[in-house]
């Protein structure tokens, strides 16, 4: 088994945006395919496959592993509400039914799998969106500040006053790595610009990831400002944030995680989207995989940076072409180290 730091910045990261409002209990899709040499299980957070944000970007990873891979998998989708015994549970029973790797998606699986890893230390986990310190354990973390940092330099280029808005799902350390980044972007890209962040819950409360009805709320509070483009990463409520923008000619939304312009329930609102920040989670999760397959597991705290396109923005719709130019010098003088990008604000 080998242990590996990859890549630049490799970050503490203690959030995700895996919730959503969507799932009533615990599902389960099995696929035992004949030409399967290795079995991956994968624990969905809240909301699952068909989320259309971040649950889905790691299902892709386990779907290209499907396809190229030939594995066998079976996935588990988080309850609203459950404990984090259920969570243990969980990755407990992918690990005895001989799965390997286990992937838990999102910050929540963090301290389950800290216990579980422990107890099957010839399984390897994966976890997303935070770190651990176990030997068997592939943390996948990602630099969501720069991502969120370009996203600033195209909302600072597209708004007519300057007068741009930020949500957050919940006030934890990840959305604040979002708020930092995309702040920072705005600003250096037009100092006089104004951003407003607001948080739809705080703390323990993560109902701030699953409530559309507050993140319209709040993105139609911020259009009656006069504030002409928003960026919501806010999980599930960001589609309400996407609704809201869209009722009002001649402003944006910026999506978060997922392409959210393909999302098929945002289609009627895919003209005002004008980009989305993208979290590339399947390369890591396909990674992984592969890895184990291979006989080489990878553990330890794999970053995936800007530079390596784990963070990018989307091109649909074609809205960035006029300020194509812009955004990729900001991302050159990123990677080249031009531009330390905040993780706090």
């Amino acid at each position: 088994m080998r242990r590996v730091s990859k890549i630049t910045a490799a970050c503490a990261v203690t959030a995700a945006l895996a919730l959503t409002a969507t799932a009533c209990g615990e599902s389960s899709t099995e696929d035992t395919g004949s030409g399967g040499t290795i079995k991956v299980g994968m624990a969905y957070d809240v909301g699952g496959r068909g989320d259309n944000s971040f649950n889905d970007s790691a299902a892709r990873g386990l779907d290209k592993a499907k396809a190229d891979l030939g594995v066998e998998t079976k996935e588990l989708t988080a309850r609203t509400g459950e404990t984090p015994a259920d969570r243990e549970q969980r990755l407990a029973s992918l690990a005895e039914g001989g799965y390997n790797p286990v992937v838990g998606v999102g910050f929540a699986y963090k301290d389950a799998i800290d216990k579980v890893a422990a107890k099957f230390p010839k399984t390897t986990f994966g976890l997303i969106d935070s770190v651990s310190d176990k030997k068997n354990v592939d943390s996948i973390v990602f630099t969501e500040e720069q991502g969120s940092y370009l996203a600033g330099v195209a909302a600072a280029l597209k708004s007519k006053d300057g007068q741009i808005g930020f949500i957050g799902g919940v006030d934890l350390p990840l959305i604040k790595k979002f708020a930092a980044g995309f702040q920072q972007g705005v600003k250096d890209t037009k100092p006089g610009a104004n951003v407003q962040i607001q948080y739809l819950s705080t703390g323990t409360d993560l109902s701030g990831f699953g409530a559309p009805d507050k993140g319209k709320a709040a993105a139609k509070g911020m259009l009656d400002k006069g504030i002409d483009v928003i960026f919501a990463a806010a999980g599930g409520s960001g589609a309400g944030a996407i609704e809201a923008v869209a009722a009002k000619p001649g402003t944006w939304a910026i999506g978060v995680d997922s392409d959210q312009a393909k999302d098929p329930a945002l289609t009627k609102y895919s003209g005002s989207i004008l980009t989305s920040v993208v979290k590339n989670v399947d390369t890591g999760v396909f990674e992984l995989i592969k890895s184990v397959k291979d006989g080489k597991p990878l553990t330890g705290t794999h970053a995936y940076s800007l530079a390596q396109n784990g963070v990018s923005l989307t091109t649909t719709g074609d809205h960035l072409k006029d300020i194509q130019a812009k955004i990729d010098e900001a991302k050159k003088k990123i990677v080249d180290g031009q531009i330390k990008v905040a993780t706090t604000l």
